[in-house]
């Protein structure tokens, strides 16, 4: 083995290995994805904000579609204005998960139930608004 061939697979182990460190350093710095078991507060705060979005719209959507007949309108202003503050707590909850998520969707953030959330806090806060509208015009 010539001299010249020596200095290039030195120089090519070399190189190797000088490029992967930052690679490695790269993928040691990023953040782990959680089990599929562990609560991390970001999947508390994306549940959470999910369950009162999903409790805004059984209330806007049990107001906005009670017959006329069989109750008043006391009972569908109450699940309007329930709608209207659950909606937007929830969509400030996900607000908060989302701007407080380090990781991407998958990672155990809670980063895609907290889209959802914002979803469900905005369809509540419609269902609520188009219900209290109909029964102030109505009443």
């Amino acid at each position: 083995m010539s001299v010249r061939h020596l200095l290039a697979a030195t120089t090519a182990l070399l190189g190797g290995l000088w490029l992967a460190a930052p690679a490695a350093a790269h993928a040691a710095s990023q953040p782990t994805a959680a089990s599929a078991y562990t609560m991390s507060p970001g999947r508390i705060g994306s549940i959470v904000a999910g369950l009162l979005g999903l409790a805004g719209i059984v209330a806007g959507g049990l107001a906005r579609f009670r017959a006329a007949g069989r109750t008043g309108t006391g009972s569908r202003r109450h699940g309007a204005v329930a709608a209207l503050i659950l909606g937007p707590l929830a969509m400030v909850i996900g607000a908060v998960v989302v701007a407080t998520s380090d990781g991407g969707i998958g990672t155990g953030n809670g980063l895609g139930g907290a889209f959802v959330a914002l979803a469900l806090g905005l369809l509540s806060t419609a269902l609520g608004a188009l219900t209290l509208t109909r029964t102030r015009r109505t009443g």
